[in-house]
């Protein structure tokens, strides 16, 4: 089992996670809290696990020259919250009472601009590789910290990047057990 988390509500920083900060964030609309979380997948490249791809990428280091697919990416300004890596290392790049870059051009039950209201977890991984046990278990560890301090993030309001940006974004992809991950979860795992 992995350590139960905490946030502190003042700093939205997680306990037990490593902090990088992310310039590729912003204040959330006056008043906007948290109130949907979002699981993505991510792997830099694509397909491959580790390395520090993932997190210059989220502090704009990524260097193009190292791989031809970085050569596509390294404009982007991007981040999310928080990334869960293979091994349920817990990084942070962004407070979460802010604005974490990650859902793009998005629309949950009508509202457009999900970045407003939501919280962006990357799992390291793909579509089509499995994760691993421990990053469940971490996500589930996190989602209960969570909705201890923003508790309108409900079951109901756990979705996938997919969801929120249908035909254009897939992940957390089909690898991704939802099922055993919402077992878990009402489960208190």
């Amino acid at each position: 089992m992995t350590a139960e988390l905490r946030i502190d509500a003042h700093t939205g920083l997680v306990s037990g996670a490593s902090y990088q900060a992310s310039p590729n964030c912003d204040d959330r609309p006056a008043g906007m809290q948290p109130e949907l979380l979002v699981v993505h997948g991510i792997s830099l490249p694509p397909g491959q696990f580790g390395g520090p791809a993932i997190s210059a990428l989220f502090c704009n280091s990524l260097d193009p020259a190292e791989h031809p697919f970085f050569a596509e990416i390294a404009h982007l300004r991007v981040s999310a919250h928080v990334l869960i890596r293979r091994d349920g290392s817990l990084i942070q790049y962004v407070p979460l009472h802010r604005r974490a870059w990650h859902a793009g051009r998005s629309s949950y039950c009508g509202r457009e601009h999900c970045n407003d209201f939501s919280i962006g977890v990357e799992l390291e991984g793909c579509d089509d590789i499995p994760y691993e046990p421990v990053q469940y278990r971490r996500l589930v560890s996190f989602v209960h910290a969570l909705q201890a301090v923003y508790p309108r993030i409900t079951r109901e309001r756990i979705v996938g990047h997919c969801h929120i940006a249908p035909g254009r974004k897939s992940d957390p992809g089909p690898a991704f057990d939802w099922q055993a991950f919402f077992n878990a979860l009402d489960a208190g795992d």
